[in-house]
């Protein structure tokens, strides 16, 4: 029989049918394709001993004037800093009012107007206002000091680097409140996004200084109001200005100097973030997360195309929708999103993009916040649990399963004929670090025949048949495995 390689391209397919995954991937889990090979995403490792008292939805890092790493991470009810080495100080602002862990309302009853709605379903308020989402931080740095936002609590904190003592977070002098979260701008101001509880409003600071905050003659310090039906909900840095989302559309504001100091202009409608923390900034792009898709930035707003929005929007918890969290791992070219699963209140799924190669691939994982690396070696991301875990670091998946990928059916021509396959030729760096499954099924829709799963030799002896195949690989070793091409000995069987 003649040799029938198995070649699939990188990433994952997962839109409409598994037959419409035909020699694509289908499923996946803990997997990357990189520079065109499969292989295992990188473990993790717990970084401190140290946890966070509630779920942590806000993680910043950044270097003081003297190359210390810092990390801050914050919760509904704390705002810690730590350590390069993992120690932790609660810097939780004294005037601080906790917010929430979950996103509450919106379905239930009693929810909307009494006879709205057949009876004894729960009730689904389309308005926003439905929704109260779960509370998250921004943080950004002002110079080697923290400064730190809750969209919950509205005041705008600074933290400067008082560790022994350890000293809170303090309220900045004469900073608006009511905000909904802050970033500092290239040209140094600090924007409070929804300031004073006007949900559209961006106030800023004077430029080097963030106690100023009315505008005066000799001052650059302003407020603009948004042209925008919707609702503040995060800002970025990109390049040449800072970019806004709302829950609707996105705008951009760019420094123009005395007397405006920012021009505001809308850049994308229909585009609306879900979620504060659940966007990413490279070099050249922010990318986001939307109510129906994914959404990008470069100077245009544009919707990005996923071979996987299918299934992502329709395994998502959309009441929890606002904790979803976007993590920038800029060595392997990826952004990350965590999000609830339909099954779930808490993140414990993930998609991510790679951006220089363009595919997708989906897993398992409970996060809820992180930060990539750049001041820190290697990503650092936070579980529920409140236990921050560096990654990419060794190949030991704690609490988490085993690393495989899952094509979708493979078939000779177009199907008519039984694919019938006696021996396997393997394609890994080291043979044995996988092992091999094989499903085979006679109809889309039919049921399914397992085949494994196999140790894998030089050849390897099976025996299968049946109009599709679909094949998946299992880590078999805690090591960096790379997977190929593989290829059956194989041939047409009946038209059965």
């Amino acid at each position: 029989m003649p040799l029938v390689p198995i070649k699939l391209p990188p990433g994952v397919y997962r839109n409409g049918t598994e037959y419409q995954a035909a020699g694509r991937w289908y499923d996946a889990n803990l997997v990357r394709w990189f520079e065109g090979t499969l292989r295992p995403m990188g473990g993790w490792l717990q970084w401190s001993s140290a946890t966070v008292s509630g779920v942590p939805r806000g993680m910043f890092a950044w270097r003081d004037n003297s190359t210390n790493v810092w990390l801050a991470v914050g919760s509904a009810s704390k705002l810690y800093a730590y350590q390069g080495d993992g120690d932790q100080a609660d810097i939780t602002p004294t005037s601080f009012s906790a917010g929430r862990t979950d996103a509450t309302g919106g379905t239930g009853y009693g929810n909307g107007d009494y006879g709205e709605q057949a009876w004894g379903t729960a009730r689904l308020n389309l308005a926003a206002t439905g929704i109260l989402p779960a509370t998250t931080w921004s943080m950004d740095n002002w110079g080697q000091y923290l400064v730190a936002c809750s969209d919950y609590d509205g005041k705008l904190y600074e933290w400067q680097l008082d560790f022994v003592t350890p000293t809170k977070a303090v309220a900045i002098t004469n900073a608006p409140t009511g905000c909904k979260g802050l970033i500092v701008s290239e040209e140094r101001f600090l924007f409070a996004l929804g300031a004073g509880g006007d949900p559209r409003k961006v106030q800023w600071s004077d430029q080097e200084d963030n106690t100023v905050w009315t505008p005066a003659a000799n001052n650059q310090a302003g407020d603009f109001t948004l042209s925008t039906p919707g609702s503040i909900i995060c800002a970025r840095r990109v390049r040449g200005g800072v970019l806004i989302l709302t829950d609707v559309d996105a705008h951009f504001a760019q420094y123009q100097g005395p007397p405006y100091v920012y021009g505001f202009e809308r850049v994308g409608t229909g585009c609306g973030a879900v979620s504060a923390i659940g966007i990413a900034a490279a070099d050249t792009f922010a990318a986001w997360m939307g109510q129906s898709g994914f959404w990008i930035f470069d100077g245009y707003t544009k919707p990005l195309p996923s071979d996987v929005s299918d299934y992502v929007f329709n395994n998502i918890n959309r009441g929890q929708i606002s904790k979803v969290a976007a993590v920038h791992n800029s060595k392997f070219s990826e952004i990350w999103w965590f999000y609830p699963s339909s099954a779930n209140t808490e993140n414990d799924s993930y998609v991510i993009w790679n951006y220089r190669e363009n595919h997708w691939t989906i897993g398992s994982l409970v996060r809820t916040s992180g930060t990539g690396q750049g001041v820190f070696s290697v990503p650092l991301m936070a579980a529920s649990d409140g236990k921050i875990y560096q990654h990419e670091t060794g190949w030991t998946y704690t609490g988490s399963t085993t690393p495989y990928a899952e094509s979708g059916p493979y078939q000779i021509g177009m199907g008519d004929n039984l694919l019938v396959a006696d021996e396997l030729i393997p394609d890994e760096s080291t043979l044995g670090d996988v092992t091999a499954t094989f499903k085979t099924r006679l109809y889309p829709t039919g049921s399914e025949t397992t085949y494994g799963p196999y140790s894998l030799a030089n050849p390897t002896s099976i025996r299968l048949q049946g109009r599709q195949l679909k094949v998946r690989v299992t880590s078999n070793n805690n090591t960096d495995w790379r997977v190929g091409i593989f290829r059956f000995n194989a041939k047409a069987g009946s038209r059965r």
